[in-house]
């Protein structure tokens, strides 16, 4: 199996690191990496370490890498990990490939193909060539409903989240904010974008969902947070409470409530310096509403990391490799720590 990482950035870097350390697990040959932007002097040392681990570098420009014309046809999946908009514009080229079995895109490329979310609706894209992976922020709250609800949707009444988000990735500086910006709601049921994606999300398996959701932008660069109100038919005690959550073993708990802590914890000990889990919730300062059935807290969401198992998971399935829960189970207890 051949494949293509379409984009270097903070998804595609990762993305490509794990696929070279894997490659015998996930029964890969030659891993391609297209280089979009210019390459110059100051970048040209981050494509040199992605050879070292065995990437070959691609290009549509002349540089001193191979012409993407000339193994386009050899490539068998796609991953495309660009954003704003680059990944639906792409989709055009990936159709006339035809020896494609298969690709995916990011969270802000909604509209390339069935929205995804490994653990949630893996049935949904058995037999879809384009798959979207949903953003980090419909990964973290779609997590919390499985859950709270321990993995039984019926269980689930209503939920409101509150996005508490960075600016932008810390190696960027183009977007940063000098004080909170409140974000504007799109639907006056629904709110903001959060909810409505998750609601798609959801629709791919026929359960509709009862969801609300607002975002506020802070002055950071570490981490996404949600404040959670998760309403359910009935709750239980907080220890059983805790045992949900250490059942769903793509997500993580910890005791800290500062996100800062949380992300060097993860730059020191998580593989190539990121976090995995879809959430992280701060399991001791929970509230529990027993009269009213509501569970309320706070989680920690590690972007660009949470995405990844579900774009492995989403290759996997589209293009048949056998053993697939297997070989996420084993990924899974490799990258995902169970409490931070």
């Amino acid at each position: 199996m051949n494949v293509l990482v379409n984009g270097i950035g903070n998804i595609g870097q990762t993305l490509l690191s794990l696929l070279s350390e894997y490659k015998s697990l996930l029964n890969l040959n030659t891993i391609y990496a297209l280089k979009n932007t210019q390459i110059s002097t100051w970048n040209k040392i981050e494509l040199e370490l992605l050879e070292s681990v065995g990437v070959v570098i691609c290009t549509n420009k002349k540089d001193d890498y191979i012409d993407l014309l000339s193994i386009i046809d050899k490539v068998d999946y796609i991953f495309d990990c660009n954003a704003n908009s680059f990944g639906l514009q792409n989709k055009d080229w990936y159709t006339s490939l035809t020896n494609l079995k298969g690709c995916s895109a990011q969270g802000s490329e909604k509209g390339f193909g069935v929205s995804y979310m490994s653990g949630i609706n893996d049935t949904a894209i058995e037999n879809s060539k384009f798959v979207h992976i949903v953003s980090c922020n419909t990964h973290a709250i779609s997590s919390l409903i499985q859950s709270f609800s321990n993995h039984n949707f019926s269980r689930f009444i209503e939920g409101d989240f509150v996005v508490v988000r960075r600016s932008e990735d810390i190696s960027n500086n183009e977007r940063l904010v000098g004080a909170n910006v409140i974000s504007r709601h799109l639907d006056n049921k629904i709110g903001t974008h959060h909810a409505i994606d998750v609601k798609d999300l959801f629709n791919t398996i026929d359960l509709p969902l009862n969801i609300q959701s607002s975002d506020i932008t802070t002055p950071s660069q570490l981490m996404h947070t949600v404040r959670f109100n998760i309403k359910l038919t009935k709750i239980c005690t907080l220890d059983e409470m805790n045992r949900q959550i250490e059942s769903n073993s793509f997500v993580s708990s910890t005791n800290k409530f500062d996100s800062n802590i949380v992300f060097e914890l993860g730059r020191r000990y998580s593989k190539y310096g990121r976090l995995y889990s879809q959430t992280i919730i701060n399991s001791n300062n929970l509230l529990l509403d027993f009269e009213d059935n509501r569970i309320k807290g706070w989680a920690f969401i590690p972007q660009e990391g949470n995405t990844i198992l579900s774009t492995i998971h989403a290759f996997l399935i589209q293009t048949k490799i056998k053993d697939q829960q297997a070989i996420i189970s084993n990924l899974k207890a490799v990258l995902i720590k169970s409490n931070w």
